[in-house]
Formats: structure tokens, C-alpha cells, sequence
């Protein structure tokens, strides 16, 4: 008999990986400048607020025309850099055009030596997300581990970014997952309330 695997969010990652790289070849090219449109109709922190984003990896959708407008409004920006398994992200200062190094799982993160920002408002990647603002990640934990920490310290947003074809109708909820604050589409913004 084989075996079967103890995690109920496996299954459901694979089959998302597959709706994102369909979301991706269909409309991956004009993702930016929609989610940065979008993104702008909806918010409009101060230019004081310290935001973090992440390097869009293959099929992610991309925030990299998102992230130039908001260092051009004045946001001091970050980029997340994993210190070791189990642990949160550390977050570290990336002005457009600044180089970056390859990192854990071949992700590009700023130099380890850049100066470590602790952002208001978090802008994630996702697999999946429901309705409750549930996101389904990668499997590492790093966006739920750093994500309950910033949030014990004070109150942090956090905006998942993603195409539309992600949602599912719901995901398992686990001990430690954290909840979105928002989610951004190719279709709008998305509020959700967080218990």
C-alpha cells in the first residue's frame, strides 16, 4: 500500500502550481502594470509608511513596476532575505536597480550586509488564498513565522499578490498560519477581516 502524505496542503499546491503557471501564460506579461493600477485605486499609504515586497520567481505574479512607483512616492523599501530554516525573514533595504544575490532556493534577496527595515506593510507571494484571507505558501512557514512576529510588535498589513484563477474555495487552517489583510488581482482589491 503507498504511502500517503500526512499534510492536507500538498495536494492542493500542486494542483495551485498548475492554475498559476495557466494564470501566469495567460496573462503573467500585463500582471505589473494591472496589479500596480489596482494597487493605486485602492491605497494610498504615506510616503513615511516602510514597505516590503518580494523578487518575483517564474510564475509569481510580478510587482516589480509596483515597487518602482512606491520608491517614487517617497516609500523606503525592503526585500525579504532568509537567515535559516525555522526562522522569520529578515527584511533589508532595495532601491530599484540595486544588485542582488541569489539566496535560499535560488530566490534573489538583497546583500546580506544592507541595512534591515521592519515594514508596515507586507507585499506576499502566494500559492493560493481563500476567502478568509487564508494563503496557501510554499511549505516553509517563513511568511506565518515572520508575519506573527512583526505583528506582536505592532500592527502590520499584510497584502498578498496574486492572480484572480488562485482562489480556492477554502484551505485548512493550521495553528500557526497568518492571515491576509488584503488580496490584489488582476480584477481589484480584496479586504478581509482578520479574527
Amino acid at each position: 500500500m503507498p504511502a500517503t502524505d500526512p499534510n492536507p496542503k500538498t495536494a492542493i499546491r500542486a494542483s495551485a502550481r498548475e492554475t498559476r503557471a495557466c494564470a501566469f501564460e495567460r496573462f503573467g506579461g500585463r500582471m505589473g502594470a494591472v496589479v500596480t493600477a489596482n494597487f493605486f485605486a485602492q491605497f494610498s499609504h504615506p510616503p513615511g509608511v516602510d514597505m516590503a515586497g518580494y523578487w518575483p520567481t517564474t510564475e509569481e505574479a510580478d510587482i516589480r513596476p509596483l515597487m518602482t512607483a512606491l520608491h517614487q512616492r517617497g516609500h523606503r523599501l525592503a526585500l525579504p532575505r532568509v537567515v535559516a530554516r525555522g526562522a522569520p525573514l529578515r527584511f533589508l533595504r532595495w532601491h530599484p536597480g540595486d544588485r542582488l544575490e541569489t539566496g535560499f532556493g535560488g530566490i534573489l534577496e538583497p546583500a546580506a550586509g544592507a541595512e534591515e527595515i521592519h515594514p508596515e506593510v507586507l507585499l506576499v507571494p502566494l500559492l493560493g488564498f481563500d476567502g478568509t484571507g487564508l494563503r496557501l505558501g510554499y511549505g516553509g512557514g517563513f511568511y506565518d513565522r515572520t508575519l506573527a512576529a512583526l505583528r506582536k510588535a505592532r500592527d502590520v498589513e499584510a497584502i498578498g499578490i496574486a492572480y484572480s484563477d488562485q482562489e480556492v474555495d477554502s484551505l485548512p487552517a493550521g495553528d500557526h498560519d497568518e492571515r491576509l489583510d488584503w488580496v490584489v488581482t488582476e480584477l481589484g482589491c480584496r479586504r478581509f477581516g482578520r479574527p
